[in-house]
Formats: C-alpha cells, structure tokens, sequence
C-alpha cells in the first residue's frame, strides 16, 4: 500500500514515520508513506495556498488550486483521496480496516479554518475526523489514520491473525493488564492472574495492542 500525506508542515509528520511499527513497515517494504509539501504545488511567486474568506469570518482558508494539482500529481488508479475533516464520519476500527483494503490513499491535512469547501466537494473521496474536539490541523489525525491503517496490513504485526485478535476487532475492550513486580506500592496484581494457565499470562496475551481511544476522540 502507499499514503501520501499532503500538509503544509511536513515537519510535523515525518519524524512520526519514522518510528517505530511504521518506521519498520516501511523499511520492510510492507507500506510505502510518503510526506508531500502543499506549498510545492502553489503558484505565484510567494507560493500562497490560504486567502480569506468570502463572506467574511475570522481565520483562513486553504486554496482549493494547491490542493486539487497535489493530487492531480499524485493520483495513481484506485487511489482514494480522504480529507480530514472534522465534519467527515467518524475514524473508527472498521474505516481503518476498510482503507487499508485500498491500494492508495492520498490524505489531505486541513489548516487554520479549513479548506475550500470545494476540495469536499469535488475532490475529496471520504472525510474522516478522529472525533469531537478541535484540533490546530489535520497533521495529527492524518497520522491517526496512517498508523491504525498500517498495522492492519499484512505482515506488519508478525504474528498471523495478530490485528484480528486484538482489542476492537471484536468489538470489546481487554480487561485491566499486570507485569512484574507482583506487588507494588500497595497494589498487587489480582491472585487469578497468579494462579495456574494466567501465571506466565499466556491465556490473555496479545501479539499487540490496539491504542484506539474508548470512546469518540477531529480536526
């Protein structure tokens, strides 16, 4: 698979990648993560790829041109285009697992007051938000999605099946989970987890674990 995150800070994002599972996945050629400038693909001289509002309204709007000839570049066949966006569905378990059935994403990181509402209209696939709160741009829930899509596809968390048995691909949550020590500053870990097959604490191990929020965490 390959994401392409177009941002306007690519600073932002591409230490992230770097790290850990998804700095792996990509060193083993399981995904291809690709950082794009959005300046790059502004015209004029000064590179401008926000104006003000029509109609009036604090805080700017990126441009629709800089976006549109992004993914005009980017675009290969299948890909799906996402604008985070706090109007857009909510990321869930199953979006993820959806998108990461895709061949290409291009996911358009928002600024300031949003983007031309055009760029939903006419360009954007899907919009996603990661939830009900506000957030200074789409860099973080772009990464969001990057990182929940990665780990669904094959071969990225070892073990096979490891994504289908964790946390949210059933639908519920792991209970409370111990390591050593066995007692610590007065708390101590429950004598069932202690007790026969749960000592070593292979009944309830996970290959991996699923960090999603419980409930609705947007841009």
């Amino acid at each position: 698979m390959r994401i392409d995150i177009v941002t306007l800070f690519p600073g932002m994002v591409t230490p992230v990648l770097a790290e850990s599972m998804l700095g792996r996945a990509q060193t083993r050629g399981l995904v291809d993560i690709r950082v794009v400038n959005l300046r790059d693909y502004a015209g004029g001289r000064h590179r401008v790829t926000d104006d003000y509002q029509f109609g009036g309204g604090g805080g700017m709007v990126l441009k629709p041109e800089p976006l549109f000839a992004a993914v005009d570049a980017l675009r290969t066949p299948g890909a799906r285009v996402v604008l985070m966006d706090p109007r857009g569905r909510t990321f869930t378990h199953e979006v993820a697992a959806a998108l990461a059935r895709e061949s290409h994403l291009i996911l358009l990181a928002g600024r300031y007051e949003g983007v031309d509402a055009r760029v939903g209209e006419g360009l954007a696939d899907d919009a996603i938000s990661i939830g009900d709160y506000v957030l200074t741009g789409g860099e973080l829930p772009a990464l969001v999605v990057t990182d929940a899509v990665t780990r669904l596809l094959p071969g990225v968390l070892g073990a096979e099946g490891a994504a289908a048995r964790e946390s949210f691909a059933d639908g519920l949550l792991e209970p409370p989970q111990y390591t050593r020590p066995e007692a610590y500053r007065g708390a101590r870990v429950p004598p069932v987890l202690l007790s026969g097959d749960h000592a070593d604490g292979s009944a309830s191990r996970r290959s991996s674990r699923g960090w999603g929020p419980a409930v609705r965490a947007s841009l």
